[in-house]
C-alpha cells in the first residue's frame, strides 16, 4: 500500500497522462481510418518504457493500435488479472463546450479539488491512464504477483471493437487472455447515509445495431404530390421507432439498483411494478428517467440518416438509410429485435429492409469471486462503511468480449463521493466531459490495492 507522498505522486502522474491522452484526440467516428489510437498507444508505450517488461503492439488496421504489457506470475496455476482500458473517444461538437474539448485543462473547484476537462476524461481515459500508472508502479517496485498481471490498452471500443478487442479475441487471444478483468465503469457512490454503497458493474445490456433501408421512387422535386418520397417515409419510420415503448422487464439486478437510489418506499414499489414504472419515469427529471428507463426496457435510438450522394434539393429521393442503436435486455435475441422493430413499424415494416450491424447479447459476471472480495476489501480502506453493489450498465463495453472468453469482468473504479450520479451520467458522450482529481487519486490507489490483494 503506497504512503501519502507516493499516492500524491502517482495521482499527479495519472492526471498528466490523462491530459496527454485527451490532447491526442483519438476520435473514433466508426470509420476504419478514424480513431488513430496509435497516438495514445505511443504515449502509453513511452510511459511504460523503463519497466523492463515486454510490450506488444497489435495493429489490425493502419493506425488502430492496441497495446499489451504483462508482469509474469510466479505460479502458472494462479488466476490472472487484466487491467483493461480503451484509448479511443467519441466525436465532439466543440460549440457545446465551455472549454476546449481536447485541451485537457485543469480547473479548480471551490472545495480545493480540481477537474480535468476533455473528451474521454470520463469515458474512459481516466481509467486507462490510472491503470497504466498503477501497473508501472507495481512493475518498478518489484511486485511479484502469483498470477499474471496484464495491462491492455485497446483500440476501437467506441464503435464495436472490430479493430480492437473483438479482433484480438479472434486473432491474438492468448496475448490478452485472463481469468479476471477490471475495466470501465464503476465507483459511483449511492445508497443512504446508513447504508452507503459503491457501484460495480457486473453486467451490461446487449447491443443490436441495425441499418434500415427505406425505399421510394425517384422524381422531380417540382412535382411532389402523391410521390413515394423515401425521405418522407423515413421520417415516419423514425417517428414510429422513437415513440415505440416495449413493456418493462426487470433483470435480476433491478431490485438491487432500486434499493440503492435512496427513494421513498412508495417510489421503490412503483419502480418494481412493471405495470406502473413508466408513470413514475414520466414524472422524473430527464437525466434520471432516461437511465432508469434504459435499465428496464429494450431501447431504440435513431442516430444516423444517409440519403447517399444522389440527394439534391430538386430530386425526390428513392433510397434513405437509417442506423438505429438497439440495446437489448438479458435473454433477448436477434429474433426478439426483429419482432420489436416489426411491432414498432406496423404497416411500414414491409417497406423497410433491415440489416444487422452488431448482434452481441447481454452478458453478466457472478459476484461470488475472489476478485469481488478483493474489491470489497480495497474500497473499505477509504470508505469503511460502504458495501459493493452489483449493477448492470445500459451501454456496452469490451467486458462482453472477455465474458465470451470465459473471464469474470467487472466495471470498477472509485470516484469521489461528491459526484452526483445523474449528472455524472450525462457526461458520457456529452458536453463538458470532465473528471475530478480526487477521483483519479482514489482510482489509482484502488488498482494498486486490488492487485496486491488478489495477486500478492
Amino acid at each position: 500500500m503506497p504512503d501519502d507522498k507516493t499516492t500524491t505522486a502517482l495521482t499527479n502522474q495519472s492526471v498528466e497522462l490523462l491530459q496527454t491522452m485527451i490532447r491526442n484526440a483519438c476520435v473514433n467516428d466508426g470509420t476504419p481510418e478514424s480513431g488513430q489510437e496509435v497516438r495514445n498507444a505511443d504515449t502509453l508505450e513511452s510511459f511504460l518504457e523503463g519497466t523492463g517488461l515486454d510490450i506488444e503492439r497489435f495493429e489490425p488496421t493502419p493506425g488502430r493500435v492496441s497495446l499489451v504489457a504483462r508482469i509474469e506470475g510466479s505460479d502458472p496455476n494462479a488466476k490472472s488479472l487484466c487491467l483493461m482500458g480503451h484509448t479511443d473517444v467519441v466525436p465532439v461538437n466543440p460549440d457545446g463546450w465551455d472549454r476546449d474539448p481536447f485541451g485537457g485543462e485543469i480547473t479548480p473547484l471551490p472545495d480545493g479539488n480540481a477537474e480535468v476537462w476533455g473528451r474521454g476524461a470520463v469515458d474512459m481515459l481516466n481509467i486507462t491512464a490510472s491503470q497504466a500508472v498503477a501497473f508501472k508502479h507495481l512493475a518498478q517496485s518489484g511486485f511479484k504477483p502469483k498470477g499474471d498481471l496484464i495491462y491492455f490498452a485497446v483500440a476501437d471500443e467506441e464503435s464495436g471493437s472490430a479493430h480492437g478487442a473483438r479482433w484480438m479475441a479472434d486473432n491474438a487471444a492468448d496475448a490478452i487472455r485472463a481469468d479476471y478483468v477490471l475495466t470501465e465503469n464503476g465507483g459511483l457512490h449511492g445508497g443512504t447515509p446508513n447504508s452507503p454503497v459503491i457501484n460495480v458493474n457486473v453486467g451490461e445490456k446487449g447491443v443490436a445495431w441495425r441499418r434500415l433501408r427505406v425505399k421510394g421512387t425517384p422524381g422531380h422535386g417540382s412535382t411532389p404530390f402523391r410521390r413515394n418520397n423515401a425521405l418522407v417515409k423515413a421520417a415516419a419510420v423514425i417517428n414510429r421507432i422513437t415513440e415505440y415503448r416495449p413493456p418493462a422487464r426487470f433483470s435480476e439486478l433491478w431490485r438491487e439498483r432500486v434499493e440503492t437510489l435512496g427513494l421513498s418506499a412508495e417510489e421503490n414499489a412503483i419502480l418494481l411494478d412493471p405495470d406502473k414504472i413508466e408513470d413514475l419515469l414520466d414524472e422524473m427529471p430527464a437525466s434520471a428517467a432516461a437511465y432508469l428507463y434504459s435499465c428496464t426496457h429494450t431501447t431504440f435510438s435513431c442516430n444516423v440518416i444517409d440519403g447517399g450522394n444522389e440527394m439534391k434539393t430538386n430530386v425526390i429521393p428513392d433510397d434513405v438509410i437509417l442506423e438505429v442503436d438497439v440495446r437489448t435486455l438479458p435473454g433477448e435475441s436477434a429474433a426478439d429485435v426483429h419482432a420489436h422493430l416489426h411491432a414498432a413499424l406496423g404497416d411500414l415494416a414491409n417497406d423497410v429492409e433491415v440489416e444487422p450491424l452488431m448482434n452481441d447479447i447481454s452478458t453478466m459476471s457472478p459476484i461470488n469471486t475472489p476478485l469481488w472480495d478483493a474489491l470489497q476489501r480495497s474500497i473499505n480502506d477509504p470508505f469503511p462503511d460502504a458495501r459493493l453493489s452489483p449493477q448492470m450498465i445500459v451501454g456496452f463495453t469490451d467486458s462482453r468480449i472477455y465474458r465470451e472468453m470465459g473471464a469474470i469482468a467487472y466495471g470498477a473504479g472509485l470516484l469521489s463521493p461528491i459526484i452526483d450520479a445523474s449528472e455524472f451520467g450525462m457526461r458520457f458522450h456529452g458536453h463538458n466531459e470532465r473528471i475530478d482529481v480526487e477521483s483519479m487519486r482514489l482510482s489509482t490507489k484502488l488498482w494498486l490495492d486490488v492487485c496486491g490483494d488478489l495477486l500478492g
